[in-house]
């Protein structure tokens, strides 16, 4: 089974380019590097001197490999999605234009609970209880009408970081700043997935802004933000705060991503299951299922 793997080219200049469907990364020490376009997943470009070929862009986007460029801070701001990806991605795109509010709510419903759920596995993990997250999940309803996801992410935080005066902010201070990271790979990999089901990133179940272009991906990541979660506050460096993202801990949060995930019975890769849970949501705007399929990871 294909290992699906992310490249991230930080802490050095470099020429990315393409043979014979290698992504080839020259470094500007000499040293070469050669991954299978086939193999990847996503690649994330942060250094200031990364000159990429036309012929590797196209490549990535045929294979739909989520192309992410990062601002000086090494935080990701844009990313790169092919233009067609599937067979009746025509078909598809109207299909899901045209769900009902009804559905869309439901399945946000599910979502909702599938995120909560996982919050709680994690802080029983970690910190032995789940701060009543179960119960909550539970309770949500359509739509998440009573906004039971804010009620929980207060619980979560409080109880996975303790730190007096920690808030969980885009801007906010460590460890912010790699959760940000994480979850911007988590959320190329989604929206990935979502190309490849022949799904329109933008048109989200709950989730709308008119200056976001990947809503659907934002809705479909919500219940994996924990395996993110789980990485920075297990094995990245709290003492190095003050140095901003560091390799070493972008590793860990890269590696966490690209493991292999138990449900079921069965062992895949995240992006599998991500792909999953999107052929499943088309699968609902078909008419040809009702819920989504959303593993226990």
């Amino acid at each position: 089974m294909t290992e699906h793997r992310f490249v991230d080219v930080s802490e050095s200049g470099a020429h990315l380019h393409l043979d014979q469907g290698n992504l080839v990364i020259d470094l500007e020490d000499g040293v070469q590097s050669r991954v299978p376009v086939a193999d990847l997943a996503a690649v994330a470009i942060s250094h200031p001197r990364v000159a990429v070929s036309r012929s590797l862009l196209a490549a990535l986007a045929g294979e739909a490999v989520g192309f992410v460029v990062c601002d000086d801070h090494h935080m990701p701001v844009g990313m790169m999605l092919p233009l067609a990806t599937h067979y009746v991605q025509a078909e598809r795109f109207a299909l899901q234009v045209a769900a009902p509010l009804p559905m869309r709510k439901r399945l946000w419903q599910q979502v909702v609970r599938a995120k909560i759920r996982a919050q709680a596995s994690l802080l029983e993990e970690l910190r032995g209880k789940d701060a009543g997250l179960r119960a909550l999940a539970g309770q949500v309803r359509s739509g998440d009408s009573t906004n039971l996801e804010a009620q929980a992410a207060r619980r979560y935080w409080s109880l996975l970081i303790p730190e007096p005066g920690f808030v969980r902010d885009r801007y906010g201070p460590w460890p912010n700043p790699m959760l940000n990271y994480g979850y911007a790979i988590l959320r190329a990999i989604t929206a990935r997935a979502i190309a490849m089901s022949g799904l329109h990133p933008s048109l989200g179940l709950h989730h709308h802004n008119r200056y976001d272009a990947f809503c659907l991906a934002d809705d479909l990541m919500e219940p994996f933000r924990p395996v993110v979660d789980r990485a920075v506050i297990v094995g990245c460096s709290a003492h190095e705060a003050a140095a901003g993202l560091q390799r070493s801990d972008k590793t860990v949060v890269l590696q966490a991503l690209q493991g292999r995930f138990l449900h079921d019975g069965q062992e895949r890769s995240l992006f599998d299951w991500l792909s999953r849970m999107t052929s499943s949501l088309a699968e609902v705007f078909d008419g040809d299922a009702r819920n989504l399929v959303i593993p226990a990871l």
